[in-house]
C-alpha cells in the first residue's frame, strides 16, 4: 500500500516516503475507504498530515474523493447530491442494490476517531437517509460531526455564489458556522422540521382538512423562536470574527465587507437575544394568515442572505469582475480556516476543487503558501500536474484515472 503508515516514531506514525508526522495537535485523514461511491466499487487511501493534491483527466474520480471527504460535515456533501444519487452505478446505468458508505480514520487533538456515514441499507428505495457512525456507534444525526472535524470546501459551481441566489450564499455561510459552533447544524435542522410541519398545518386548516390547533402552532413557532434566534446568533458571530481576520492589505486576495440580511440578525445589531427571539414568536403567531395563504413562513432566518462587498473598492462583490470574485471568495474561505484554527486550535481540512486553474500564478503561488502557513490538510484537485509542481514534496502528489489511484511518482495503485 503506497503511502502506507509505517512503525511509529516517538509515538506518531510517519509516511514511509518522509510525509509528515501524523500529530495529535492536527486534523487529519489517516485512512479513507470507499465503498459503492459514486465510480468507486472499493478503495483505501492511507495518509499522512501532508496536503494531497490529486490530479487526473476530467470524469476520473478526483472531485468524488473530496465529495466523501465533504459527508464527513453535516448536511450533503459538495455536490448537495439526492443520497440515493451518490451510489455507484451497474454498466447499464442502474445503482448497485448496495448503500454507499464512507469510512475515515481521523487524527485530532484529541485521539483518534472512526467515522462513517453513508446511505442507510433501509432506505434504498426513494431519496435515502443517511446514517453516522462515531467509533462504531450510531448517532441520533449528523450535528455530532461537527464535534469532531471542520470541513470547507471550494467548487468551481461556487464561482457564481455572488451573482445568484440567496440560497446559495446562506448555504455557504452556515456551512461556515458548522465548525465553529458545533450546535449550529442541530439548530438548522430543528428550526426547518417544525417550520415544515407549521406550513403544512396551515396549510390544512386553511383548506379545511384539519380544525384549528393554536396550542400545536404555538408549540411549533416556540421551537422556530429559539432556534431561528441561536441560528441568527451564530452567524453573526462568524462574520464577526470573519471580519478581525480578514487581510488588512488589498493583495493577493482582496479583503471583503461582510453582513448578514435578515430580520433576526438585524434585531441582534441592538437588542439581547432573548428579545429577539420573543419578537419573533410574536410575528410568527401574527402572521399565520399571511403564511398559510402564501404556504410558507414569510419571516426567519431561511429568508437571510449573506451581503459581501468588495471592502477597497466598496463595491458589491457581484460587481467586481469575475477574477475579483474568485479572489474574494478564496479570501473569505482562507480568512474561515484562520478563524477556526484560533478558536479550536486546529486548521480544517480544506477541500479546493480545481481551485488553481482559474488563477493567475501570482494568485497561485499566493494560494499555495497560505494552505501550507495554515498547516491544514488540504486536498487540491486539478487536471494538470504541472500546476501544482511549486508545491513539491510538501504535499502528496496523487494520480487519479478511471477511480484508480497512484502515486504520482510510482506505477503502483493504491
Amino acid at each position: 500500500m503506497v503511502g502506507q503508515a509505517s512503525a511509529p516514531v516517538d509515538g506518531r506514525p510517519v509516511d514511509r516516503r518522509g510525509g509528515a508526522p501524523l500529530s495529535g495537535g492536527r486534523l487529519a485523514v489517516s485512512r479513507l475507504t470507499l465503498t459503492d461511491f459514486r465510480n468507486y466499487r472499493d478503495a483505501r487511501l492511507d495518509c499522512d498530515a501532508r496536503p494531497v493534491v490529486l490530479t487526473g483527466p476530467n470524469g476520473a474520480g478526483k472531485t468524488n474523493l473530496l465529495e466523501a471527504l465533504s459527508f464527513l460535515a453535516p448536511g450533503r456533501g459538495l455536490r448537495r447530491a439526492v443520497l440515493s444519487d451518490v451510489t455507484r452505478r451497474a454498466a447499464a446505468g442502474r445503482p448497485q442494490p448496495s448503500a454507499w458508505a464512507v469510512a475515515c480514520r481521523l487524527v485530532t487533538p484529541t485521539g483518534e476517531v472512526a467515522i462513517g456515514t453513508g446511505l442507510d441499507p433501509d432506505s434504498l428505495e426513494g431519496t435515502g437517509r443517511r446514517l453516522v457512525r462515531i467509533d462504531g456507534r450510531t448517532q441520533r444525526g449528523q450535528a455530532v460531526l461537527g464535534r469532531h472535524v471542520a470541513v470547507i470546501w471550494l467548487t468551481p459551481q461556487m464561482d457564481r455564489l455572488f451573482s445568484e441566489g440567496a440560497g446559495g450564499r446562506r448555504r455557504f455561510l452556515d456551512r461556515m458556522v458548522f465548525s465553529l459552533h458545533g450546535d449550529h447544524a442541530g439548530h438548522l435542522a430543528a428550526y426547518e422540521q417544525a417550520m415544515r410541519q407549521r406550513t403544512r398545518l396551515l396549510k390544512d386548516q386553511r383548506l379545511g382538512m384539519q380544525p384549528a390547533d393554536d396550542a400545536w402552532l404555538a408549540a411549533l413557532e416556540d421551537v422556530m423562536a429559539a432556534n431561528g434566534a441561536a441560528i441568527a446568533a451564530a452567524r453573526r458571530d462568524l462574520v464577526e470574527r470573519l471580519q478581525l481576520a480578514a487581510p488588512s492589505d488589498e493583495a493577493p486576495f482582496p479583503p471583503a465587507r461582510l453582513a448578514v440580511d435578515g430580520s433576526l440578525e438585524d434585531g441582534l445589531a441592538g437588542q439581547p437575544a432573548l428579545a429577539v427571539e420573543e419578537a419573533f414568536r410574536r410575528r410568527l403567531a401574527d402572521n399565520r394568515s399571511v403564511d398559510a395563504a402564501v404556504g410558507a413562513a414569510s419571516e426567519g432566518p431561511h429568508r437571510s442572505d449573506l451581503a459581501v462587498w468588495h471592502a477597497a473598492k466598496d463595491l458589491p462583490a457581484h460587481l467586481s469582475s469575475t477574477g475579483e470574485q474568485k479572489a474574494l471568495l478564496i479570501g473569505l474561505v482562507l480568512a474561515n480556516a484562520r478563524v477556526l484554527a484560533a478558536e479550536r486550535g486546529f486548521p480544517p481540512l480544506l477541500l479546493l476543487d480545481e481551485v488553481a486553474a482559474h488563477l493567475d500564478s501570482r494568485r497561485r503561488d499566493a494560494l499555495y503558501e497560505a494552505v501550507l502557513g495554515l498547516g491544514c490538510q488540504a486536498w487540491l484537485t486539478g487536471t494538470e500536474a504541472a500546476l501544482f509542481r511549486g508545491l513539491g514534496g510538501a504535499v502528496r502528489h496523487l494520480a487519479v484515472e478511471d477511480a484508480h489511484i497512484r502515486d504520482s511518482e510510482t506505477t503502483r495503485d493504491i
